[in-house]
């Protein structure tokens, strides 16, 4: 990978096997997994995806719903593996994809923040170093000692963007991430965002909104049934897809 790539992807694909048939339960499943009876359709979210993302890129993802955003962007953070192809990244990754998916219902908010922290590979030390600034972002107040069963999906996810964005990271990879919590959240949440660019880091970034694309990113792709369709200067893929989506 060149020096000045920050995340290199090449020849990436991603299947899935779908079954054919319905198994109602594990017994069933496992005497049809012995008799080799599972049937299954093969399904490519990915296929054939090639592009690099120099240090200090920030490139956008287009699609509509199904053409494998989503997916991409789990590739890219290792939360799933390619089944073919390859992906280099170069520096510390703050993946913001399913904020909260990580959080135990019946802990309270500050024991989530652990927990969570935990699973995005924060030490204790520096999650007691930058608890209260995780609490004051996420603006719970006193709900941060209730149980995460009783908190609204907006305040859930508040709190995993909270945790999420207190690293500095050197790629930050965003799915729809701006869309959380109420309007004064989304404001603030884009406020962080944009001075985590200043820093010069590194962004692949998803939105349904064409126009947040283009105010964050310079650079974009556009993705169509998990095959890679455009890719360029935002403003020419832009335009691009506009015309796909008229």
């Amino acid at each position: 990978m060149k020096k000045n790539v920050a995340v290199h992807v090449e020849n990436v694909g991603m299947r899935f096997n779908l079954s054919q048939e319905r198994v109602d339960n594990l017994k069933e499943y496992v005497i049809k997994f012995i008799k080799r009876d599972l049937k299954y359709n093969e399904f490519w979210a990915l296929k054939d995806i090639s592009f690099d993302i120099k240090k200090g890129e920030r490139l956008g993802v287009l699609g509509l719903n199904g053409s494998g955003k989503s997916t991409l962007l789990k590739v890219v953070s290792g939360v799933l593996k390619p089944s073919c192809g390859n992906v280099e990244t170069r520096g510390v990754i703050a993946p913001l994809l399913e904020l909260g998916a990580g959080f135990s219902r019946e802990y309270t908010g500050r024991e989530n923040i652990y927990l969570y922290g935990a699973v995005l590979g924060y030490s204790k030390e520096f999650l007691d170093e930058k608890i209260d600034e995780i609490i004051d972002f996420s603006g719970l107040g006193e709900f941060i000692e209730v149980p995460i069963k009783n908190y609204s999906s907006g305040m859930k996810a508040r709190l995993g963007f909270s945790i999420a964005t207190v690293v500095e990271p050197d790629i930050l990879i965003l799915d729809e991430v701006l869309s959380v919590g109420d309007k004064t959240f989304r404001k603030k949440s884009e406020r962080k965002i944009m001075s985590m660019f200043d820093t010069g880091v590194t962004v692949l970034f998803v939105s349904h909104s064409l126009e947040q694309v283009q105010r964050l990113c310079d650079k974009a792709i556009i993705l169509d049934s998990g095959r890679l369709a455009a890719r360029g200067p935002v403003e020419k893929v832009a335009k691009i897809y506009k015309n796909m989506t008229q």
